[in-house]
């Protein structure tokens, strides 16, 4: 028996496939992972995402601390609410978690961090706040549902109601607002338009049912990963971790170099990399013809050398197979992978697959 968030009874409820997540009793699925796929793209689904970690840092040092733990600069969030991508990486510039972070008001911002790093994170960020005068609060009794889809907006609204309801149509992406004890953020791990809603653990039920009565759709971490593959977004533990820095994962886009007198955990290591160039690079791959692209498959790119795949998988939405893949820098556009001893071609392409439902890809693909 795993960790239950306060939607366990919920799932089963509904005839969820409950498997093990990092310690937690999570749904895969609720029948079907292709129509719970097709239900972001097309409408609305809901995740039960309350297994995250959410961190509290608050105090007048709150600042000062986030600038030299994260690679990204928090200095830029100027406006409550505003939102940042950012990896949190050791000294050799490897990252330990990718995680957003909330600047809520000066001296206190909220980071969301992943369920599987979650001991890791809490440690390293208690070790890392000694000189600082910071508190490093987790929100254990604070679950979060995201609310994905194109028509995710007018369901929330229609569950919520006004006030609520006005200011959602107000909120720009990668903001949040807090609507009184529900903390509203309009981020999302789909590609599609969404909101993550942050809220009391004693809430979350009520919450759920109401939004499945408006037709929003449970959808399991089944879909929750193609549907975040085809929208080019890393997963930890698969395209990235500690021996794997952001320069290589894709991520160079969350490094903030400047200021150059601005100090973190694994700038120097990061630089030097930066001026010798990475060996390998993160690239979409698109299979050309029949067959699934899975994790740890091998990519050959002739007369250059070998990666592999980091994360695969079919996609629902184009109908083909897709991947990420670690390969060598000087990698074209074409490849093959060996599946099941049989090389097949490939496409390699620059991600995201998917953005608002449509393909990204080129028309000759």
């Amino acid at each position: 028996m795993g960790n239950k968030t306060p939607l366990y009874n919920e799932h089963i409820n509904m005839s969820a496939r409950m498997v093990d997540f990092a310690g937690w009793d999570m749904p895969i699925h609720y029948g079907s992972q292709i129509e719970e796929h097709h239900q972001v793209r097309n409408d609305a689904g809901m995740f039960d995402v309350s297994h995250m970690t959410v961190v509290d840092l608050r105090g007048v040092g709150a600042t000062d601390f986030l600038r030299y733990l994260l690679a990204n600069d928090v200095a830029r969030l100027k406006q409550p609410g505003k939102a940042l991508y950012s990896c949190m990486l050791n000294p050799a510039g490897g990252v330990i978690d990718d995680l957003i972070v909330y600047f809520i008001k000066p001296g206190w911002f909220r980071m969301v961090v992943n369920s599987s790093t979650r001991e890791k994170d809490l440690s390293w960020i208690m070790q890392q706040s000694g000189d600082y005068d910071v508190q490093v609060i987790e929100r254990t009794e604070l679950a979060m549902i995201a609310v994905q889809g194109p028509n995710a907006a007018e369901k929330l609204k229609q569950v919520l109601g006004e006030p609520v309801a006005s200011r959602i149509d107000e909120l720009k992406t990668f903001f949040a607002i807090e609507c009184g004890e529900y903390f509203i953020g309009r981020t999302g791990y789909t590609g599609e338009d969404g909101f993550e809603i942050i809220l009391p653990n004693n809430q979350a039920a009520d919450l759920w049912c109401a939004l499945d009565k408006a037709g929003v759709a449970p959808v399991g971490l089944g879909a929750r990963d193609t549907l975040r593959l085809e929208a080019g977004m890393n997963l930890y533990g698969s395209d990235m971790d500690e021996d794997t820095s952001p320069l290589e994962a894709g991520l160079s886009w969350t490094v903030a170099w400047k200021p150059d007198d601005r100090h973190f955990v694994g700038r120097e290591s990061l630089e030097k990399l930066r001026e010798t160039k990475p060996s390998r690079k993160l690239v979409g791959l698109v299979l050309q013809g029949k067959g699934v692209l899975r994790n740890h498959q091998k990519v050959i790119v002739s007369g250059v050398g070998e990666g592999e795949i980091t994360s695969g998988s079919f996609s629902p939405t184009l109908g083909k197979a897709i991947a990420f893949a670690s390969v060598p820098r000087e990698s074209g556009v074409e490849c093959s992978v060996d599946i099941r001893g049989k090389m097949l071609p490939a496409h390699i392409v620059k991600a995201p697959f998917i953005r608002n439902g449509r393909s990204c890809l080129p028309e000759e693909i």
